[in-house]
């Protein structure tokens, strides 16, 4: 396998403004430099400084050219969205969908995990949590191209399972892009280009793990990780469609080998959720947490544990808002179905005007918060009830983000602690192997 490629989409939008820094020249010989402003016209060409095209590329012509976007959102939907300028190196693509130009990045798929590592965390963890974050990155990333190649990747971000009065079932994914590799954001792994200077340690890792990825039989790993499982890994089902990955299995975050107790159990759940059971990444050390993370995500100190209080009108006007429909006041949530970790997958909404069955997990944190809920491993404590209907709901809860896969605070930790790369991928991963593609 040769060394590969990959294209990023960055930004799409109505205009795109952006800075050449340096020489840059086009399939058609004309050389560009400096601010340009990109449009899309009333029948789908891109409008380039008063010239109409189809698409344009800028190949850079020095070794120290790169271009620098405008407003490009990042962490979009969730509780750390914001705009920032981001600077990029390699090829950098103008396309347009018809109805909007598209910022594309084409450069080499380890250049591109370099970023990734940076943008995902601070970048100043252990070596060998970065060798196993590099190691995942590239295995998930050259799993989805192999997957839509093979075109059995997921059509749409959403897929209705399951909707009709009494319940509605969404699963979200990775967007099938048509138009280019992967995108930018949280939807497929947060990429930044050279916006945050890359760490000598994560060139290092990168390099030292040159084409190495998780495998099971002669697929490459889907590679999924997440902030922090809360105690016991989720299985893929739980949070996507219903498939079942031999490497993706509940693992429980340490090292004891004990019997992982059956958190699909109500009983179980409950008892674990309210307890702190010892993990990896049950950890409040400062230093560790800030090797993992980027500045706004530290704006989040809890996640191993977690509590969430609303009053009846704060969750009745919340779930009315986040799912457009009017439950009238809130008299119960209640788990019908739950995973391996304890997330919910099926969470049933029971209120004064109607009731509902929702899931899977994230439709079920977005439902319950502003942005998206840590997770959906919770239980819930109502207080004052008068006549059915509660005028407190305190929710508590387990872990950050779906669990499915490497948990990356946990990791981290294991890093900390002197782990190997592959001890840790392997912790995780169960049944899988690492081998070198390129």
């Amino acid at each position: 396998m040769k060394r590969p490629y990959i294209n990023v989409g960055i930004i799409t939008g109505k205009e795109i403004s952006l800075i050449l820094n340096g020489k840059f020249n086009t399939g058609e010989g004309y050389t560009y430099t400096g601010e340009l402003r990109a449009s899309v016209t009333a029948d789908g060409k891109i409008l380039l400084n008063g010239n109409e095209t189809e698409a344009i590329e800028f190949i850079p012509q020095e070794d120290n050219c790169s271009f620098t976007l405008h407003n490009v959102t990042i962490g979009i939907s969730y509780h750390w969205e914001r705009q920032e300028e981001q600077t990029f190196i390699g090829t950098l693509k103008l396309i347009s969908d018809v109805e909007n130009v598209i910022a594309v990045n084409v450069l080499p798929v380890e250049d591109y995990l370099v970023s990734v590592i940076s943008s995902e965390m601070s970048a100043t963890s252990s070596l060998e949590f970065l060798k196993s974050h590099a190691i995942i990155s590239r295995s998930w990333l050259l799993a989805q191209i192999e997957n839509r190649d093979k075109k059995t990747v997921h059509k749409s971000l959403q897929q209705n399972i399951q909707d009709d009065k009494d319940c509605l079932i969404r699963w979200y994914d990775r967007e099938d892009h048509t138009l280019f590799d992967v995108c930018a954001d949280d939807h497929c792994q947060r990429y930044q280009g050279i916006t945050k200077a890359s760490n000598p340690s994560v060139a290092k890792a990168v390099k030292e793990t040159e084409g190495m990825v998780l495998m099971y039989g002669d697929e490459i790993c889907d590679a999924r990780f997440s902030k922090c499982c809360g105690g016991v890994s989720e299985t893929f089902d739980t949070c996507w469609e219903d498939k079942d990955y031999p490497y993706l299995q509940p693992v429980s975050d340490n090292t004891d080998n004990q019997t992982i107790p059956d958190l699909s159990i109500e009983e179980n759940a409950e008892k674990w959720i309210r307890s702190t059971p010892k993990a990896f990444c049950d950890t409040h050390d400062v230093n560790v947490l800030r090797q993992i993370l980027n500045n706004y995500d530290q704006e989040t100190t809890d996640f191993y544990r977690w509590k969430v209080e609303y009053s009846q009108k704060e969750i009745s006007e919340l779930i009315h808002r986040k799912t457009g429909i009017d439950f009238g006041e809130i008299k119960d949530l209640i788990p019908m179905q739950r995973g391996k970790s304890g997330r919910i997958s099926k969470l049933k909404i029971v209120g004064t005007r109607r009731s509902m069955v929702i899931g899977k997990e994230l439709e079920i944190r977005r439902a319950l918060s502003e942005s998206h809920l840590f997770s959906s491993a919770f239980v819930v404590d109502k207080t004052d009830v008068t006549d059915s209907v509660p005028s407190e709901f305190t929710i508590t809860g387990a872990g950050w983000g779906h669990g499915v896969g490497l948990c990356q605070i946990g990791a981290a930790v294991m890093g900390e602690k002197g782990y190997s790369y592959n001890k840790i991928l392997l912790h995780y991963y169960r049944n899988a192997e690492i081998r070198k593609l390129y």
